[in-house]
């Protein structure tokens, strides 16, 4: 089973329990623009995890962060890619230098700038 196979399963079904059926394997494969079976496939890790734009509406589906299962999925979503293509130097030596800080010291800096704070 793959990280992401696994993670949407234990999501998907600790979903269904607190509502029953509307989280099950069917319904959540329809609003996800796939197949049952491929979702299956996909759960028990013997198909790779779908695009980009399946996996952002399977995680707004079960109530995840797509930046998240896009991870688990060996992915990186598009407009972050196309972000660090633009200044890679800049964005590469930032990601290398937050390597090894604990989300604690970086969270707030992000919260800064997004407020636009210098």
């Amino acid at each position: 089973m793959t990280a992401f196979g696994e993670y949407t399963r234990k999501k998907r079904i600790a979903l269904n329990l607190e509502k029953p059926g509307h989280y099950s394997l069917r319904r959540v494969a329809r609003e996800s623009g796939i197949t049952p079976s491929y979702l299956s496939l996909v759960e028990n890790g013997k198909q790779a995890p779908p695009g980009e734009e399946t996996t952002v509406r399977l995680a707004r589906i079960l109530g995840e962060d797509p930046d998240l299962l896009l991870s688990l999925g060996g992915k990186v979503a598009t407009d972050l890619q196309q972000i660090i293509i633009a200044r890679p130097t800049l964005f590469a030596g930032l990601l290398r230098a937050l390597e090894h800080h604990p989300d604690e010291a970086i969270l707030p800096l992000a919260d800064d700038l997004r407020k636009g704070g210098r």
